[in-house]
C-alpha cells in the first residue's frame, strides 16, 4: 500500500502539471456546460423538463470521455516512448498498479469536473437534480469504469505513440459528438442514432440522463449490463496485454 500511495502521489503531481489534461478534463467540459446553459438554460422542452435538465446527464460525461480516451492512453504511450515503463519493469511496480494509478488520477479529475459543472449550473441557473442522486452517482461511476477500461486497453495494446494517437482519435471524437455528450442525441436522424447506440458513452449517457430526470427511469437494465461487461472485459484484457516497451 505504501508504494502504491507513493506512486499515486508522484503521478498526481505530474498530472496537475499537464496543461492538456486540465484543459480537456476540466476547462473544456465546464466551458461547454456554460455555453449550453447560456443558450438553452431554463427553456422548457416538449418533454416537460427544461433544456438544462435534459442535457445535464450528458454534460458531466465530457470530462470522462476526455480523460479516459486521451488522458490515460497518451500518458502511458509517452512513458513507453521515453522508456519509463521499461525502467518500471525491473521494479516492484506491476501493470495493474500502473493502470490503477492512472485510472484513479483521471477519475478524480472527472469527478471534480462533474462537481464543478453541477455547482456552476446550480448557482448560475438554479439547476437541481429531479431524479435519484444516489443512482445518478452510481451511473456516473459505472460509465467511468467502462470508458476507463477502454482507455486502459488502448494504452496497453498500442505500442507506439502514433498508434495510440490514431486509436484515441477513432474512439474519442465519435463518442464526443455522436453519443449525445455535446450534441443532443434526440437531434440525430434515426439511422445515425442506430449507429451511435453501439458507443459505450451513448449507453452511459442514457443511464445518467435517466436517473437525473427520474428516480425510476425505464429501460436502464441493458445499459447497466453493457457498461459493466465492457468495464470487466477491457480491464482484464488491459492487464493481460500490457506492453512495457
Amino acid at each position: 500500500m505504501k508504494k502504491y500511495l507513493t506512486y499515486l502521489k508522484i503521478e498526481a503531481i505530474l498530472a496537475l502539471r499537464s496543461i492538456d489534461l486540465v484543459f480537456f478534463g476540466v476547462i473544456m467540459p465546464i466551458g461547454i456546460a456554460v455555453l449550453i446553459a447560456a443558450i438553452g438554460g431554463n427553456k422548457m422542452t416538449a418533454e416537460g423538463y427544461t433544456y438544462l435538465q435534459g442535457t445535464f446527464g450528458s454534460l458531466i460525461t465530457v470530462g470522462i470521455c476526455a480523460t479516459a480516451l486521451m488522458g490515460i492512453p497518451l500518458c502511458l504511450s509517452d512513458y513507453r516512448d521515453k522508456k519509463i515503463l521499461k525502467h518500471f519493469f525491473v521494479t516492484p511496480v506491476r501493470p495493474s498498479m500502473i493502470l490503477l494509478v492512472q485510472a484513479v488520477i483521471n477519475a478524480l479529475i472527472s469527478i471534480f469536473s462533474a462537481s464543478a459543472i453541477y455547482i456552476i449550473l446550480k448557482l448560475g441557473w438554479g439547476y437541481d437534480i429531479s431524479g435519484s442522486v444516489g443512482m445518478l452517482i452510481l451511473s456516473f461511476m459505472v460509465t467511468m469504469f467502462a470508458l476507463y477500461g477502454l482507455g486502459m486497453l488502448i494504452a496497453s495494446v498500442c505500442r507506439t505513440t502514433k498508434s495510440v494517437n490514431l486509436a484515441c482519435t477513432l474512439f474519442y471524437f465519435p463518442m464526443l459528438f455522436l453519443s449525445g455528450a455535446t450534441v443532443p442525441f434526440e437531434m440525430f436522424p434515426k439511422w445515425l442514432q442506430s449507429i451511435a447506440n453501439v458507443l459505450p458513452l451513448t449507453q452511459g449517457i442514457k443511464l445518467i440522463k435517466g436517473y437525473s430526470l427520474s428516480p425510476n427511469p425505464k429501460n436502464i437494465v441493458m445499459p447497466f449490463i453493457i457498461l459493466l461487461s465492457i468495464a470487466l472485459i477491457s480491464i482484464i484484457l488491459s492487464i493481460k496485454t500490457f506492453k512495457w516497451e
